[in-house]
């Protein structure tokens, strides 16, 4: 199975998992279905550092749609306003990104990069809070979305979709790339962190346990995507590179749009 079929696979996941988040009276086992997408786009974030031609290309695209859906989510949420909807806060590409720059800084094997972004990651939490929490622009429903929209624009682990266990969850998958045992041991792990959190901190509703663990309580049903990902054969595939990054922002606008003519009915009659 090639990093084409994958993402293919973790495309419908994910399609399937946002129709039961946007659109209202969808049957739960949609959400399980839909985790084993994270992990599949992950993992083959994790391939594609490791075989582009240009990582700085490939960095650069990535914080590029980062921003672009930030901005994005930006437009929708002040759109709808008025309306009482959730937010929009949906970019994986931001924990994408991150993923693929801390990789990069390993790459280097330097000990001050990793100092100097351990010292932008504070600077950054201290201006994401300061804006989120204090100044409250932009001005959303709630703080959590405010600092989503920096954590993107600053690239903090603790401020994007997802939150830090999934970044790391991507670095030990890259430490553990060459060995199929590994690959196993380290989602095996994450999955249990996922279901001991929820069952630990779940129940707290605070921003901080937001931008932690920003996860459903079924989260730990991604260790079923282990099976497909032991399928992959190290092929790459026909690329469809950038339908996958156009995708991603179209089917989510368009998924929000439709849940929110189906929860706010225009009238009918004159």
């Amino acid at each position: 199975m090639n990093t084409t079929i994958l993402k293919i696979i973790a495309v419908i996941a994910m399609f399937i998992d946002h129709v039961g988040f946007f659109i209202p009276n969808t049957p739960e086992w949609f959400g399980w279905i839909g985790r084993i997408a994270v992990p599949i786009f992950i993992f083959t974030i994790v391939i594609g550092f490791q075989y582009t031609s240009d990582r700085k290309k490939y960095l650069t695209r990535l914080y590029m749609f980062s921003l672009g859906m930030s901005f994005i989510n930006l437009l929708v949420n002040y759109i709808f306003r008025d309306f009482s909807i959730a937010d929009l806060t949906n970019n994986f590409f931001a924990p994408l990104f991150l993923i693929v720059l801390i990789l990069s800084l390993i790459e280097k094997k330097q000990l001050k990069y990793i100092f100097l972004f351990s010292i932008w990651q504070i600077i950054s939490l201290v201006l994401c809070s300061l804006l989120a929490d204090i100044i409250e622009f932009p001005s959303f429903n709630s703080a959590t979305t405010n600092a989503y929209f920096w954590g993107s624009i600053f690239g903090n682990i603790f401020a994007v979709e997802g939150g830090p266990l999934f970044i790391l969850m991507g670095i030990f998958l890259y430490l553990a790339r060459d060995r199929k045992i590994n690959i196993v041991i380290v989602y095996t792990i994450f999955s249990f962190c996922c279901f001991y959190s929820s069952y630990k901190w779940g129940h707290l509703i605070n921003t901080w346990n937001n931008l932690l663990f920003p996860f459903t309580s079924y989260q730990w049903t991604m260790i079923s995507a282990v099976p497909l990902i032991l399928l992959y054969n190290s092929k790459r595939g026909k690329g469809l590179k950038y339908f996958f990054y156009i995708f991603y922002p179209a089917h989510i606008i368009i998924l929000y749009l439709i849940g929110f003519y189906l929860k706010n009915p225009p009238p009918l009659g004159p």
